[in-house]
C-alpha cells in the first residue's frame, strides 16, 4: 500500500461513486470495446482496463487506489485480470468500479477448444440381499473433460462419489484416492437445501454443488480415511422419507479446476466475543454456522466481506489461536466452530471502525481460506525465523503453534517481532512466558520509537539487525524464514535477506 492524500480514503471514493458525476467520460453510455480501441486509453490521465471482459475507465480511481498510480498504470489500455488475480481477485471490483464501468470488450469468434482428457467414470452397487429399508443403491455417472495440467488429480481426471441413505442419514461419499487427506482440506456447507462440498487437492479443487431433494437438520458430519483419501459428508434428514435422488446439481456441481478460477465462497458468521489485547488492536472469535465444517490450514487467511454505504468491501485476515499455548507435547485440537482473528483498529480505518462497532451477536461474511503457504516447507527445518512487525504477527501464532508441536528435527525457533512502541507489541506476556517454557524458542522485541526506559534493541528492519538474529544453528542446518507485515517491510526484509546469504527456498513472505 502507498500513503494516499488527505481526501482519497476509501469513504471518500464511495462518496464520489454516489454524487451523480459522469465517471466514464461517456455520459451514461456503454459501448462494445476492440482491442485496438482499448490500447489508445493508456495514459494516467486516460486510462482504462479491461477486467473479465469489461472495461473500466480508471483515472477518476487513480488517486484512490491503494496500491498507487504505479500499480494501475501495469494494466493501463490491456487486459488486467491476471494481473488482479494476482494481487487483488479478493476486491469486488464491480461493486468498486461499477460507475466508471465503459462498456463490454467485442468478442471475437473462438474455436471450440479440445478435449484433451475424458474419462467416465461409474460405481455400480448390487442390490443386496438383506432388506434395508429406505436404503438406496445408486449409480453416478460422471464425465471430466479436463486440461492436461490437471490431469494427475483424482486418479488422472477421473473422481467419483456414491451417496446411500438410512431411516435418519444421507451419506456422501467423495473418493479422492489422495493419500494426505485431512480435515483441512475438506470444506462443506450446508445453506438451507444447498450443500456445497469443496475437496482440495495441490492448486485445484473438487467440488460437490446440489439443491437437496429434501431439507436436512442443521449440523454436518466429515469422516475421512485418510490412508485411502475417502471423504464421507453425512447430514440429518429432517423428515424420515425417502429420497428418490439427491437433489439437483447446481452450475459448478462436479467440477474439478483451478482454485484460482474458482471464486470465493462466503458464509455468516457470528460475532460470539470481541477482547482487547493492546490498545488499538482487538481479539474477535466468530461462530461458524453449525452445518459448516471449515478448518483454516497453518499459514492461510480468510476475507471478511462487509457492505458499507452501500459497497462491497473485502479485507484479508489471518485466524489465531484464542492464546498462545504453554505445553507442545502433543497437537493442539480445537473445537473447530470457531474462527479467532485478531485485528488492529485504525481510527481513520472504514473497514476496521465498521467491525470495531459490531456487536455481540451480529454477522458478518467470511471466506474459503485461501494462502500458498504449505507445512512441507517446514517440516524438515531445523532452524526457524519468525520476522514480524505488527499485526505482520498473526500468521506466526499458528504457525509456531506447528512448528513446537510437529517439527521433529526442530533446534530453534526465534520470532523477531518489530513494533512501534511497547504498548503495541502483542501477546507480550504469552510470548515470554514461553521463551521460558520452552528452550528451543526465542523472542527478540525490536521498538522504532521507545520510549526512554526501554532497555531492549530499538530501530527499524535492516541488514545489520537482521546479520545479528538471523543465524543457523550449525553452518548446514536447514532453515526456513517467514516474514510478514506492511508491504515495504516485507519487500526489505526480503531483500536483506538474500543479501545475507539466505535462497529464496529458504524465505516464505506471507502476502495476501
Amino acid at each position: 500500500q502507498v500513503p494516499l492524500k488527505p481526501g482519497r480514503s476509501l469513504m471518500d471514493w464511495i462518496r464520489l461513486t454516489k454524487s451523480g458525476k459522469d465517471l466514464t467520460g461517456l455520459k451514461g453510455r456503454l459501448i462494445e470495446v476492440t482491442e485496438d480501441e482499448l490500447a489508445k486509453h493508456n495514459k494516467k490521465e486516460d486510462c482504462w482496463i479491461c477486467i473479465r471482459g469489461f472495461v473500466y475507465n480508471v483515472t477518476p480511481y487513480m488517486e484512490y487506489h491503494p496500491g498507487g498510480e504505479d500499480e494501475l498504470m501495469k494494466a493501463a489500455g490491456t487486459d488486467g485480470t491476471d494481473l488482479f488475480d494476482q494481487v487483488h481477485r479478493w476486491v469486488n471490483y464491480e461493486s468498486m468500479l461499477k460507475e466508471c464501468l465503459v462498456g463490454r470488450m467485442a468478442v471475437k469468434p473462438v474455436a471450440a477448444p479440445k478435449v484433451m482428457y475424458s474419462r467416465i467414470c461409474r460405481r455400480i452397487q448390487p442390490q443386496p440381499k438383506i432388506l434395508v429399508k429406505y436404503t438406496i443403491h445408486l449409480v453416478e455417472c460422471f464425465v471430466f473433460s479436463l486440461q492436461w495440467h490437471n490431469v494427475k488429480a483424482f486418479d488422472e481426471g477421473s473422481s467419483c462419489y456414491d451417496w446411500f441413505q438410512t431411516d435418519s442419514l444421507i451419506t456422501i461419499v467423495i473418493y479422492t484416492k489422495q493419500k494426505d487427506m485431512n480435515a483441512e482440506l475438506v470444506i462443506v456447507d450446508c445453506q438451507g437445501k444447498r450443500l456445497r462440498g469443496e475437496i482440495i487437492v495441490d492448486d485445484c479443487s473438487y467440488l460437490v454443488e446440489v439443491d437437496l431433494d429434501h431439507a436436512v437438520q442443521d449440523g454436518v458430519t466429515v469422516n475421512i480415511a485418510e490412508k485411502v483419501g475417502k471423504v464421507e459428508i453425512i447430514l440429518r434428514k429432517k423428515d424420515y422419507i425417502h429420497w428418490k435422488m439427491l437433489g439437483q446439481p447446481l452450475e459448478s456441481h462436479n467440477t474439478f479446476i483451478k482454485r484460482m478460477d474458482r471464486g470465493l465462497f462466503y458464509r455468516k458468521c457470528k460475532l460470539v466475543s470481541k477482547t482487547e489485547v493492546t490498545h488499538d488492536t482487538k481479539l474477535l472469535c466468530l461462530m461458524l454456522p453449525k452445518s459448516t465444517h471449515l478448518r483454516v490450514p497453518t499459514g492461510q487467511h480468510v476475507y471478511l466481506k462487509q457492505i458499507i454505504a452501500g459497497t462491497e468491501v473485502v479485507k484479508p485476515y489471518t485466524p489465531v489461536l484464542p492464546f498462545l499455548p504453554l505445553d507442545f507435547k502433543e497437537p493442539s485440537h480445537h473445537d473447530g466452530a470457531h474462527i479467532y482473528l485478531m485485528i488492529k483498529i485504525y481510527s481513520c480505518g472504514l473497514f476496521t471502525q465498521a467491525l470495531d462497532h459490531l456487536q455481540i451477536g451480529d454477522y458478518i461474511s467470511v471466506s474459503n481460506p485461501e494462502g500458498n503457504f504449505k507445512k512441507s516447507q517446514v517440516q524438515t527445518s531445523e532452524d526457524v525465523f519468525l520476522l514480524a512487525a505488527g499485526t505482520g504477527f498473526t500468521p506466526m501464532v499458528k504457525l509456531l503453534n506447528f512448528i513446537l508441536t510437529e517439527v521433529s528435527c526442530l533446534r530453534t525457533v526465534k520470532l523477531i517481532f518489530f513494533n512501534k512502541t511497547e504498548d503495541d507489541i502483542l501477546w507480550r506476556n504469552q510470548l515470554e512466558q514461553l521463551a521460558l517454557k520452552d528452550k528451543r524458542f526465542e523472542v527478540q522485541f525490536i521498538l522504532s520509537q521507545p520510549t526512554k526506559d526501554w532497555v531492549g534493541k530499538q530501530g527499524k528492519i535492516s541488514s545489520s539487525l537482521l546479520s545479528e538474529f538471523v543465524k543457523r544453528s550449525r553452518k548446514d542446518s536447514k532453515v526456513l524464514i517467514c516474514i510478514c507485515g506492511p508491504t515495504p517491510f516485507t519487500e526489505q526484509g526480503v531483500q536483506y535477506l538474500k543479501d545475507l546469504g539466505y535462497s529464496q527456498e529458504e524465505i516464505h513472505a506471507f502476502t495476501a
